[in-house]
């Protein structure tokens, strides 16, 4: 089996166009494809949210630009949230791959690891997108204090039952 390198989503433009987080999460999944190595999965995540097609189709369309083989993209776009997109990359996983890496930004990425191991993937190294100028991380950091613990319960909740 081979690694998969999880991205999780971000804001789609109005026109369409990736974020400026869009791009530097999936910049830091195309430096950690290379230092893994061995051809690993691309796991694009995320729904269609408020503007234009689903965020796991626009990074899939980055990773081929990037030079990507569309082969090894994998898009899960079915995600609304962190907790879905873990959930349903747990399923898209099983069988395809043995261990999953998330990508996010550095605030989000414990989340990110933690719920795909509570989904029941192994996880290896995870890589943050560097932050953008300007970038008031603090913030964000406090919004993650509650939806940890919160989406962790949640998750471990789902897999009891199901």
């Amino acid at each position: 089996m081979t690694a998969a390198i999880v991205i999780f989503g971000a804001a789609v433009r109005p026109d369409a166009r990736p974020s400026e987080t869009m791009r530097r999460r999936v910049t830091a999944a195309v430096e950690l494809g290379e230092i893994l190595g061995n051809d690993p999965l691309f796991v694009p995540t995320g729904g269609q949210g408020r503007h234009g097609p689903a965020e796991s189709a626009v990074m899939a369309k980055l990773l081929r630009d990037w030079g990507i083989d569309p082969a090894r993209i994998l898009e899960e776009p079915t995600g609304t949230d962190t907790l879905s997109s873990a959930r349903a990359v747990a399923a898209l996983l099983r069988g395809r791959a043995d261990t999953a890496h998330p990508v996010s930004s550095g605030y989000h990425l414990p989340r990110c690891a933690l719920l795909l191991r509570l989904c029941g993937l192994k996880t290896g190294r995870g890589r943050a997108a560097r932050p953008g100028p300007g970038f008031s991380e603090w913030r964000w950091r406090l919004r993650e204090l509650p939806a940890l613990p919160y989406d962790a319960a949640l998750a471990v909740w789902h897999r009891t039952k199901g």
